[in-house]
């Protein structure tokens, strides 16, 4: 029976992440290949009849490359001006588009330090440490309502689903900047502190009574 339980576990572990993996990648080319209907209908009911999967991942980066390079070009840059100012006298249409173009400006931008650093802080209560990524530092108003000083805003993700959390101001002393990549910092939260970042450190968990 030991050895039983043992294949079963070693199975488990072998299945279950590629299992997992071979989900995501289904639905990441299933979502991506959504923007086959820019193509002529000819060549959709063409493609969906041969069954022809991932062809839209291809079209996507092909599109984002056409799109990114026009962008950074001189009349590229005025198009692409005019058309924001155009969407932003739409009403309702300007506040979801300013607000999420914002939100996608700094966490994109090559200059921006969004979701670059990962901190350690006291969460949710003194005595109680969590992984927190900093999100940049808050305006001067809340700063003042804040008594003032050196404050930091940070999320706070749950595990192991890490896009959901909460939005916190700490102060910039109270945030001890880790080593750690975010890459690294993600798979420790997904994980539920499984995958250590360096390895995984031996440590023996002792009953108070002992």
């Amino acid at each position: 029976m030991l050895a039983l339980r043992k294949w079963l576990f070693s199975g488990l572990l072998v299945i279950v992440p590629l299992f997992i993996t071979l989900a995501v990648l289904k639905w990441i080319i299933d979502t991506l290949d959504q923007t086959l209907w820019v193509l002529p209908g000819a060549w959709q009911r063409w493609l969906y009849d041969n069954n022809v999967r991932g062809l839209g991942v291809l079209l996507t980066l092909a599109i984002l490359l056409v799109v990114g390079a026009v962008a950074s070009n001189f009349v590229g840059k005025r198009l692409l001006g005019w058309g924001d100012a155009v969407v932003r006298r739409i009403p309702v249409v300007r506040s979801i588009y300013s607000s999420v173009k914002q939100v996608s400006d700094t966490l994109f931008s090559e200059n921006g330090n969004a979701f670059r650093t990962a901190v350690l802080v006291q969460w949710p209560r003194e005595g109680l440490w969590t992984i927190a990524f900093v999100t940049g530092t808050p305006g001067a108003d809340v700063v003042e309502h804040l008594g003032g000083g050196d404050y930091l805003g940070v999320y706070v993700p749950t595990t192991p689903n890490p896009t959901g959390g909460y939005f916190v101001m700490l102060k910039r002393s109270d945030c001890i900047e880790l080593k750690m990549s975010v890459d690294e910092a993600l798979k420790y939260i997904v994980s539920m502190g499984v995958v250590v970042p360096g390895g995984p450190s031996a440590v023996a968990v002792k009953s108070s009574n002992s």
